[in-house]
């Protein structure tokens, strides 16, 4: 299977990973991949700073449109330091519960915000 490298810092246009809109920008290259049957080799070469709204757009909604088969084979990600490699694992965690039953965490953060 082919390999292409998807370059978070050329996409972004800077070090800093932050915004939602950037994500998105990421988010359609890996669709792009997957879709075209490549893997993706998410590089975070030089950034700097990493949010999770900027990861929930790049990689979270991916367990939206692919399944987690999918993804966990033809998404591989490279350059990242150990604490945004957990903000990551994290964000994936809730992508994939969120996907699997979004009624039901919906309805836990509505009764988390009546408290």
């Amino acid at each position: 299977m082919e390999e292409v490298v998807i370059n978070i810092y050329n996409i972004v246009g800077n070090s800093l990973c932050i915004a939602s809109d950037d994500g998105e920008k990421v988010y359609e290259q890996i669709k792009k991949a997957l879709n075209s049957d490549k893997i993706a080799k998410v590089s975070f070469l030089n950034v700097e700073m990493l949010t999770s709204a900027f990861l929930n757009s790049a990689i979270g909604q991916l367990y939206r449109d692919f399944s987690e088969e999918q993804i966990e084979k033809q998404v591989k990600f490279a350059d990242l330091d150990p604490d945004d490699l957990a903000t990551l694992d994290r964000v994936k965690r809730t992508a994939k519960s969120f996907y699997e039953d979004p009624d039901r965490l919906r309805k836990s953060i509505e009764d988390i915000m009546d408290d």
